[in-house]
Formats: structure tokens, C-alpha cells, sequence
């Protein structure tokens, strides 16, 4: 026989749950305290890079913004796998974060489903995009082309004889470059590099004919005189080089690329803490100094919701897919 005064507490407790529950409590008490420790924000690449620099300046901003130290932690490694797998793994507690290079995740999780150790769509809550840094078609001196047309119709006059280089096989340069042959309707030959270093010292000698590069590895050489620029992949001009046009002003239409950064929790992280992240990312987004700090990377600073981010990160996907299969890429 159970006693009285047990049944009338289960009772009370029922009751009372069921208030909170009515009310719209939240289920952990811990989502509405967070953060209450430190944060880890993952960087899968080594210190120094434009990924490193970005995450070091939300880093900072979010250390502010949330009250608790925010730590930035440099795992690279397999073409920025290893960092990323790892933070996929991590307890979905807002306490590990990861502050990728989206363009790259997406096309290693296509190109290397295997071995990359995550998915774009089921192993990460999206929090934002932060910022895309634009690609711009470069060719080197030797090239007897002075604008995009021009070179279009060289590399279809030589059908296969014009080399393009890559920082390597797979990179968002490589991929962008079967993108343009595609739109384009051009044959160009693939050097893949170990980084746009040594491809654009190639190109500078003449041992490739064009790059598709980032406007940070490209934008001194052209300003130097020592490469020329033939349109930006970008929607819009860029001001670093207003001169010269977009590719869809050149006559290659709908040829955007750019290459995007932005903030991702492991898949299943309650979603207060993941509006909670995502306010002070807009908020730290419309600082000033923040994007100008961004904008010293060559990377174009924006927002958007965890909504956006999931459907931009998924168009990312689908479209380097279809890439991928066209041009029956491997990996290496």
C-alpha cells in the first residue's frame, strides 16, 4: 500500500511539470544557462590563413558578446577533414564549434564520402555564413588574351592546348575551373599544385596559362602588374580591383564562385543555444570594425540566419555534386 503523503508529492511534482511543460519551460535547464564555460571554436587548418584569421576575429567578438572565453584551436589536416570530423563527433552542447571553410567541406564530403568522416547535411546544426571570399580568373603574361572573351576564344582555337593550375586536386579553384570550361564551352588541361603558391609562380613563368584563385593569393600580382586579372566570379565588382568586370560582364552568365566561411555546431545542438550563437553573430556581423577585419582577408563579410545557412550550404552541396559527376573527378 502506498502511502498517503507519497501519491499527494508525485502528485504535486506531476503537476507542477506539466505547468512548466504548458508554459514552454525549456527541457534542459542548461540550454537556457549556456554558455556557462568556455567554448572551443575549431579551426581545421594551421595558423595564419585566411580561415584562422576570420575565426580568431568572431572568436574574439563572441568572447564579448557571450561573457565566457572562446578559444580557438588549430586541427589541421586532411584538406581540413580532421578538424571537421572531429567537431561532427563532439557532444551537441554548444561547447565545441567549428569555424570551417564551407566551399571546401562541401566538395570533400561529395568528393571523399569515404574518408572525410562527415556529412554537410546530417552531421552539423548550420549557425551562419560569415563571409565569401571571391575567386578571380587570372592569366599570366604569356597569354595573349587582354580580357575574357578574348581568352575564351584562344582556348577554343587551341581546343585543349591551354593549361589551368590549381592549389590542388579537388580545391574550390579546381572545381571552379571545370565549372567555367563547362559554361564557357572551352577544353583546358588540369595542373593540380600543393597551393596556390606554387601554381601562381607557375603561371607568372608560363609554365600554366590561367588560375581561377582566390582575390587575397591573386590581387598583388595584379596590382603588380605582373599578372592580369580578367573578371571576378562574383555578382557584384569587386573594390579591390574596380576596374575589372565580373565575369557575367564578360559574357560568361551565371558564373558565380566564391568561396564561403562560416560558423557550424555538431548536428542536434538544442536549438536556444543555436539562436543564441546566431543573434550575436548578427550583431557582431554589423560592427564595423569586424568587417573591416574580414575585408582585410579578401573575404566579402555577411550574415545569415541558421535557415539560410542549411539552404545555402545545401545549394553548395547539390551544385559541386553535379561538377563532380560531370567532370568524373577523383580524389586523389
Amino acid at each position: 500500500m502506498k502511502h498517503p503523503n507519497t501519491t499527494a508529492r508525485r502528485s504535486v511534482l506531476a503537476a507542477a511539470l506539466g505547468t512548466l511543460l504548458a508554459c514552454g519551460a525549456p527541457a534542459f535547464a542548461s540550454d537556457a544557462a549556456w554558455p556557462e564555460r568556455a567554448i572551443k571554436l575549431v579551426v581545421p587548418y594551421t595558423p595564419g590563413g585566411a580561415t584562422d584569421v576570420i575565426a580568431r576575429v568572431v572568436g574574439q567578438k563572441l568572447s564579448v558578446a557571450l561573457r565566457q572565453p572562446v578559444v580557438v584551436e588549430n586541427r589541421a589536416g586532411a584538406a581540413g577533414n580532421l578538424g571537421a570530423a572531429a567537431v561532427a563527433k563532439e557532444k551537441p552542447d554548444g561547447y565545441t564549434l567549428l569555424l570551417g571553410a564551407l566551399t571546401s567541406h562541401s566538395i570533400n564530403s561529395v568528393l571523399q564520402p569515404a574518408t572525410a568522416g562527415f556529412t554537410m547535411d546530417r552531421s552539423f546544426a548550420p549557425v551562419a555564413i560569415v563571409g565569401r571570399v571571391p575567386l578571380v580568373i587570372t592569366v599570366g603574361p604569356s597569354v595573349k588574351a587582354n580580357n575574357l572573351a578574348e581568352f575564351i576564344a584562344l582556348a577554343k582555337a587551341k581546343a585543349g592546348g591551354l593549361n589551368y593550375g590549381s592549389s590542388g586536386n579537388g580545391s574550390p579553384q579546381h572545381l571552379a575551373a571545370e565549372l567555367f570550361k563547362r559554361q564557357a564551352g572551352v577544353a583546358l588541361t588540369h595542373v593540380p599544385y600543393k597551393g596556390s603558391a606554387p601554381a601562381l609562380n607557375d603561371l607568372m613563368g608560363g609554365q600554366v596559362d590561367v588560375v581561377f584563385d582566390t582575390l587575397p593569393a591573386t590581387q598583388a600580382f595584379i596590382k603588380g602588374g605582373r599578372l592580369r586579372g580578367l573578371a571576378a566570379t562574383t555578382a557584384q565588382r569587386l573594390p579591390a580591383l574596380p576596374e575589372m568586370p565580373t565575369a557575367a560582364e564578360a559574357g560568361v552568365k551565371d558564373f558565380e564562385v566564391t568561396s564561403m566561411f562560416g560558423l557550424l555546431a555538431p548536428a542536434n545542438t538544442p536549438a536556444p543555444v543555436v539562436a543564441r550563437l546566431s543573434a550575436a553573430l548578427k550583431d557582431i556581423m554589423a560592427q564595423p570594425d569586424a568587417r573591416d577585419a574580414l575585408a582585410a582577408q579578401g573575404a566579402m563579410p555577411i550574415y545569415t540566419t541558421p535557415d539560410e545557412a542549411r539552404s545555402q550550404i545545401r545549394d553548395e552541396v547539390a551544385r559541386w555534386t553535379k561538377v563532380i559527376t560531370d567532370a568524373d573527378i577523383k580524389p586523389d
